[in-house]
């Protein structure tokens, strides 16, 4: 069974999101009011997905979601917002969310969506896909950045790798646990549709990323 972890400020939100959910056969495993509760309560219930509103009081839904990507890289973000602006949902993607869904999607829609965030699958409301893609065609052609869809960690692991360090070395220097290099590891290489270290290193090479 999937679990979900749902993250709104919005009581009515929260309860009319955790019953469809509970409907459709989820685990809903939280369902919290704002970004800091997410953090604490998140190692312990190890959600699948995460419900996130972008507005949030405190610590923002960008925020949030960055920081658990940042503890579990094996965790699926899906924003679900009010706003579609593109700057929150670039933010958004930015951070490692795997989609955006927003508030006046049908409950079909969000289900859909919750399902196919947890089979690892990118997931925007209409319009949004679009947008995202292009955003990253644009950087690509102004500006060559493939790395624009990677995270700081990532990109610093990428560099570690690049010298041949294994991952437990590169976890001792981190002061992080083995599985979490490894998990940022897989993910790196899943946004770069590369099967191995070595395709990695040789990645890390050509975008000049490998350290000295």
């Amino acid at each position: 069974m999937t679990r979900v972890m749902i993250v709104d400020d919005h009581p009515i939100w929260r309860s009319a999101l955790e019953r469809e959910l509970d409907a459709a056969g989820y685990d809903v495993v939280g369902a919290l009011g704002d970004g800091e509760s997410a953090l604490r309560v998140a190692p312990a219930a190890r959600p699948d997905v995460v419900l996130m509103d972008l507005q949030l009081p405190g610590l923002s839904g960008v925020d949030a979601a960055a920081a658990l990507v940042e503890s579990d890289p094996s965790v699926r973000i899906l924003m679900f917002s009010a706003s579609g602006e593109d700057a929150d949902v670039l933010a958004a993607v930015k951070v490692g969310a795997r989609g955006y869904l927003v508030k006046s999607a049908r409950t079909s829609e969000l289900l859909e969506a919750v399902a196919r965030t947890a089979a690892g699958e990118a997931t925007f409301s209409p319009g949004l896909a679009a947008l995202v893609l292009g955003e990253y065609r644009r950087i690509g052609r102004d500006e060559p950045s493939p790395t624009a869809m990677l995270t700081d960690r990532e990109i610093e692991i990428l560099r570690m790798v690049s010298t041949g360090l294994a991952a437990r070395q590169i976890a001792e220097r981190l002061v992080v646990s083995h599985r979490t290099v490894q998990n940022h590891i897989q993910n790196t290489l899943r946004k770069l549709q590369l099967h191995n270290r070595v395709e990695l290193t040789r990645w890390a090479i050509d975008q000049g990323l490998a350290e000295e």
